[in-house]
């Protein structure tokens, strides 16, 4: 149970990162938001990366094997990582449709997952 908890929550904690990091600049086509400067748009970023915070922290701490969790502190890190990827690939896709994927991606993202694999073998 901890284990799902600790991977949705870093789910929620990578959506909102990713909004934060990259999201202004699909929103620039906005034209209110276009009209911000940089210093706007970095408060806007902030205020959505304290969302990330607020789901990434408690993951680390559920997800932490010190702390009861089943999780080793560089299995979540690499957990983490494979989330934060595969959340971007959603995003990117999702949201900037002039994206596309090739194999040479897909590739990537499958050593990635296999790194995972490794991380949890004895």
């Amino acid at each position: 149970m901890k284990a799902l908890l600790t991977i949705g929550l870093l789910v929620l904690s990578n959506s909102f990162m990713i909004v934060a990091w990259y999201g202004h600049l699909k929103f620039a086509s906005w034209s209110w938001f276009h009209k911000l400067g940089l210093v706007s748009i970095i408060l806007i970023s902030w205020g959505i990366a304290l969302f990330e915070y607020l789901f990434q922290v408690p993951a680390n701490r559920i997800g932490y094997v010190e702390n009861g969790g089943p999780f080793t502190l560089i299995q979540l890190k690499v957990i983490q990582e494979v989330i934060t990827l595969l959340v971007f690939a959603a995003f990117t896709l999702l949201v900037f449709k002039t994206e596309t994927f090739r194999w040479n991606h897909i590739i990537s993202f499958s050593f990635l997952v296999l790194a995972v694999y490794f991380m949890f073998k004895k």
